[in-house]
């Protein structure tokens, strides 16, 4: 576990062209993880939050929201591939519902703001080598949106997945693309800089960019935020939401003891010890949405201060070289979370917004009730709830993991779940058209078996073949 082991990786990361800054902060983190840094945060160092300002307390005027949204850039993490639902492609790309994708939809939103207050926030999404051509082919079909000052997307910094003995970077010559990952969303703030970005939005006046994930339809730039942030000079924002018991295994916002800042705590971050604090939901009330607002002069300010390096808390994350192979060598993977930069900000804060602003969509679970009449898009593109009890819950077992198997058993759409309150799926069953789940639904298939189209769903029902 020696130095050569960072040598190696360092002259890897500069023989594929990675920008200086973004090896500076790997090169911090590789003598964390050398000296023995497991990225943890103790229960012990924090306190629960207790006063968060609140979303709906603002008052603002049209003639604010518009002044903010002309100083407002909305940038998407992209990255994802959608692997853990079988895409293999963006996962923005996956209809979300009404025939559109996450990025159709994420596209309608901003043309909604134009509409309404006669300003559009620029869009850029964060993107890898992976998902960038397949995105940008779906923002081809608005072409006005190249219409804006800024470039459509920006590339994530790559790093070595390294050796979980030796620190070293790990070869797999079956595939050598597997020997590299990202680190992280944390990577987003030296990524602007090392892209010109950073600068280049403050040189078109840009003040803040509303960063969010693309797969989270609830994460609308809200000008009420903006308008807000740039009255009260506040230089960072997250976003967090009360926390259910649905919530308590994601991360949390919490104030730190020993200098009362806030920190966001993961749960790659808790020991074993620490688990029923950090999931007790009435001790940490409030969940970390990762919509966040950044004032760009203050990360200027803080990158140039800190030589690039925000020391963001790292995140250790251990698996194997190949996902799909269990038995191949066992790595590290060095990350970190850009809400954590919640405590570089002096003066940052937390935001309580409503649950509708937190919508992502991770499983088919999600995207099943997504896509049900239960949500609608509105005039402006923004996903709207049609009932007024709590969502149905949605379990559907191995079966429907992956989207061709999902969309191959909802040929005619998914049923009615407005007057559900769960579904649970257990077996090989395909649903025909205008079924209707109410109550709390079970379906039990032990062999390939279908839902006549018209059916009303209601309690446990077993179906043979």
């Amino acid at each position: 576990m020696g130095p050569e082991g960072l040598t190696e990786a360092v002259r890897k990361m500069s023989d594929r062209g990675v920008d200086e800054r973004a090896i500076t902060v790997f090169e911090d983190y590789w003598q964390q993880l050398a000296d023995g840094a497991e990225g943890v945060i103790r229960e012990e160092a924090i306190e629960p939050l207790c006063d968060v300002p609140e979303l709906a307390a603002i008052e603002v005027s049209d003639d604010e929201r518009r002044a903010a949204l002309a100083q407002v850039a909305v940038i998407k993490l992209n990255g994802g591939l959608g692997t853990s639902m079988g895409m293999a492609g963006p996962k923005a790309a996956l209809v979300a519902r009404d025939g559109l994708t996450f990025l159709d939809v994420i596209v309608r939103q901003l043309i909604g703001l134009e509409e309404r207050y006669g300003s559009r926030p620029p869009l850029m999404l964060m993107n890898t080598p992976l998902t960038r051509g397949a995105s940008l082919e779906i923002l081809e079909r608005y072409p006005h949106m190249a219409d804006q000052d800024l470039p459509l997307d920006f590339l994530q910094n790559m790093e070595p997945k390294l050796d979980a003995h030796t620190l070293a970077p790990v070869a797999w010559p079956e595939d050598p693309e597997l020997e590299w990952c990202p680190p992280g969303h944390g990577d987003i703030y030296v990524a602007l800089a090392s892209s010109g970005l950073l600068d280049q939005m403050r040189a078109a006046g840009i003040r803040y960019a509303f960063i969010s994930n693309s797969d989270n339809l609830g994460a609308t730039c809200d000008p009420d935020i903006a308008a807000w942030l740039m009255s009260e000079g506040i230089p960072f924002a997250a976003e967090v939401a009360e926390r259910t018991l649905n919530d308590r295994k994601g991360g949390h916002v919490a104030v730190r003891k020993s200098d009362g800042r806030l920190i966001l705590r993961e749960s790659a971050m808790v020991v074993a010890e620490d688990q029923d604090l950090f999931q007790d939901t009435t001790r940490h009330q409030w969940f970390n949405t990762n919509n966040l607002w950044v004032g760009l002069d203050e990360l200027d300010a803080l990158l140039r201060e800190r030589q690039g390096v925000l020391g963001l808390p790292i995140i250790v994350n251990r698996k194997t070289v190949d996902p799909t192979l269990p038995d191949s060598p066992a790595v590290i993977q060095i990350e970190s979370a850009m809400g954590t930069a919640v405590e570089a900000f002096e003066g940052s804060v937390a935001l309580r917004v409503p649950r509708s602003r937190f919508r992502p969509v991770k499983t088919t679970n999600e995207l099943l009730l997504l896509r049900s009449d239960v949500f609608a898009l509105d005039d402006r593109s923004q996903i709207v709830s049609l009932i007024d009890h709590p969502e149905p819950r949605v379990s559907l077992d191995g079966t429907y993991k992956f989207m061709r198997d999902f969309d191959a058993r909802f040929p005619a759409g998914v049923p009615s779940m407005r007057d559900c309150t769960s579904l649970t799926v257990s077996g090989d069953v395909t649903f025909g058209a205008d079924v209707q789940a109410v109550g709390d639904v079970e379906v039990v298939a032990e062999s390939p078996a279908s839902v006549a189209d018209g059916t009303r769903l209601e309690g446990p029902t077993v179906l043979a073949q």
